[in-house]
């Protein structure tokens, strides 16, 4: 429980939690409880230092593999569900499919008078445009009244002549509600993708459903923290605070706002904790250890950043790891790591510039792509003069008519043909991930030998429409203004 509490710290600055982390290292692994007495994973037991941990089995989990599949599961949970659903996702989209997703929600609310639900949206992209995602759940909020709940999350960064000023797009940069998390009752999808048509047809991402009640309460009072602090839609379309709340993201003193919403997000992972680690002492029969995550640098959790850098740093020798990310920008400590500290044979994935959906965009944003490439070669480059680029192999993904959006972690431990753990979420690994949006994942560790295949089956899929790409990086032209722009702002994008 220390341990957590240090995590959730105001105090523990990005020095302090390499401290900390190092001290970490020192301590006893947490054998007793952990993963089922497995010694393959004794090495990975750290993990129940750091989060909640949900003991499960590998048949309440499934794998989805294709944008279709994701927006078919989606229909058919809202349609079937009961008490709640909750729906945390950076926007929806205003198109066909998803005129057609509100009209399901709709019938479902008609349907059920006991069923509830809960929207979290970010405000700055959710209000962009005359159509937008809050025009198209207005009809739901006017009708259900106390059925349903939309908040709109606004950072505490935007505020002042910022707020006045910047206009829309940019208005973005400075922080988003990033967090992917599609829940039906009892049943929740962790994901990456957001609730578009790009995204239910031809965006490659990744998503996996969980079966699990306390996973689900988690991640639906997870939302509904956030809910608090977040902007409330009224039936006549006005956004003020929520019955909780007493002060405005962009009004009055930033930092009490980030004070209080810190430590409603804290004291609540705190109290999961502890309520977990009471189930996990008398859990049998699991064979699954799902552990949450929570990035949220607006204000000041870095939680899921630490887990990660401990799950690089601690890579041991003969083991393999697989990263795949959308866009390719990680963070500087996480490239130190990986050349550093980490042991592991590893294996980066990401977009192809004609995969990426910035890919023949208007004005600045159609150079994104060729930052991402700028910051990959400087990686690899980084690597050869190191000479750690015998362990680091680069794939970008390319699918004619399709863009990479892709994003998590596989892990082999040494001797391991199917993976031992995954990471999947919305984070990027990247600087806006650990700073400036609000992000969740979960690590999953397991020992069922049907969910290792269909995971590896998961990354595979992706893999197999990738090339290597260390010479195309090394190549590819990027334009000077691209390179002075990236010095500057490389931790917006």
């Amino acid at each position: 429980m220390l341990y957590l509490r240090r995590l959730f710290s105001q105090e523990l600055s990005p020095a302090a939690q390499t401290d900390f982390l190092g001290c970490l290292q020192q301590a006893p692994l947490l054998l007793t409880n952990g993963f089922a007495g497995s010694h393959a994973l004794e090495s990975l037991s750290w993990l129940h230092n750091l989060a909640p941990c949900f003991p499960l089995r590998g048949d309440q989990i499934h794998v989805i593999h294709e944008p279709q599949h994701f927006y078919d599961t989606l229909i058919q949970r809202i349609a079937k569900a009961k008490k709640r659903i909750v729906l945390a996702s950076l926007y929806l989209g205003t198109g066909q499919l998803e005129s057609a997703f509100v009209q399901t929600l709709r019938h479902s609310l008609q349907s059920e008078s006991s069923l509830r639900l809960n929207v979290l949206l970010d405000f700055t992209r959710g209000t962009r445009g005359d159509l937008n995602s809050k025009s198209m759940l207005m009809p739901l909020v006017r009708e259900f009244k106390e059925q349903v709940q939309l908040s709109l999350y606004h950072t505490p960064d935007l505020r002042g002549m910022t707020k006045r000023l910047a206009p829309p797009r940019w208005n973005e940069l400075l922080g988003l509600q990033h967090m992917k998390v599609y829940l039906f009752d009892d049943a929740v999808i962790i994901s990456g993708a957001n609730l578009s048509n790009d995204y239910f047809t031809n965006r490659q991402d990744r998503y996996i459903l969980i079966e699990d009640k306390p996973l689900a309460d988690f991640y639906a009072q997870l939302i509904g923290r956030v809910q608090e602090f977040s902007l409330a839609v009224s039936p006549d379309a006005s956004e003020g605070l929520h019955p909780n709340w007493r002060i405005l993201p962009y009004e009055g003193t930033k930092q009490e706002f980030i004070q209080l919403a810190r430590k409603r997000i804290s004291d609540f992972v705190q109290e999961t904790y502890k309520r977990q680690s009471q189930v996990r002492d008398l859990q049998t029969g699991a064979d699954t250890w799902v552990f949450p995550l929570l990035e949220m640098g607006q204000i000041g959790i870095h939680h899921d950043s630490v887990v990660t850098k401990r799950l690089l740093s601690s890579c041991i020798a003969g083991s393999r790891l697989k990263l795949a990310t959308g866009y390719f920008n990680l963070t500087q400590e996480y490239m130190d790591t990986i050349t550093h500290e980490c042991l592991a044979q590893c294996s980066i994935l990401m977009a192809h510039p004609n995969a990426n959906g910035f890919q023949g965009a208007k004005g600045p944003a159609g150079g994104i792509p060729a930052a991402y490439t700028l910051i990959a070669k400087s990686f690899y480059e980084s690597l050869v003069r190191r000479k750690q680029n015998h362990r680091v192999n680069f794939f970008e993904y390319e699918k004619p008519g399709w863009t990479y959006h892709a994003k998590g972690l596989w892990y082999y431990l040494p001797e391991a043909r199917l993976p031992n753990l995954t990471l999947i979420g919305s984070s990027n690994f990247g600087e806006r991930s650990v700073n400036r949006d609000l992000e969740t994942q979960v690590c999953l560790v397991t020992t069922n030998t049907d969910l290792s295949q269909r995971l590896q089956a998961e990354a595979d899929r992706l893999y197999d429409l990738s090339q290597t790409a260390e010479r195309e990086i090394v190549r590819r032209a990027v334009p000077r203004w691209v390179q002075a722009v990236v010095r500057i702002f490389r931790n917006f994008f």
